[in-house]
């Protein structure tokens, strides 16, 4: 979806996403703060690896999909709102 213009649908599950990470972590932005493409670990939304496996363990209860942390993947899964985003729509199985 990166290359597309998001859909009002889509843009609603980014912002989604974005409210989830807000809440689970008590971070002091909103979820206009956090572009669609900025990094969420260190120069961009400052994740640490901790975050992420709250934010993982927040969306395995809400999405119903398992995140792994010993997946190669995370990485790219985790490098920005949108590509978590695109996984969870991709894998979700609520």
């Amino acid at each position: 979806m990166s290359d597309t213009i998001p859909t009002t649908e889509t843009t609603a599950f980014y912002r989604e996403i974005a409210e989830l990470m807000i809440e689970a972590l008590n971070l002091e932005v909103t979820a206009d703060d956090i572009g669609l493409d900025d990094p969420l670990y260190g120069e961009g939304l400052g994740l640490d690896s901790i975050d992420v496996l709250e934010v993982a363990l927040v969306v395995s209860k809400r999405y119903g999909l398992q995140l792994r942390a010993d997946s190669a993947d995370n990485q790219h899964i985790f490098s920005s709102l949108r590509n978590l985003a695109d996984h969870i729509a991709a894998q979700r199985t609520r």
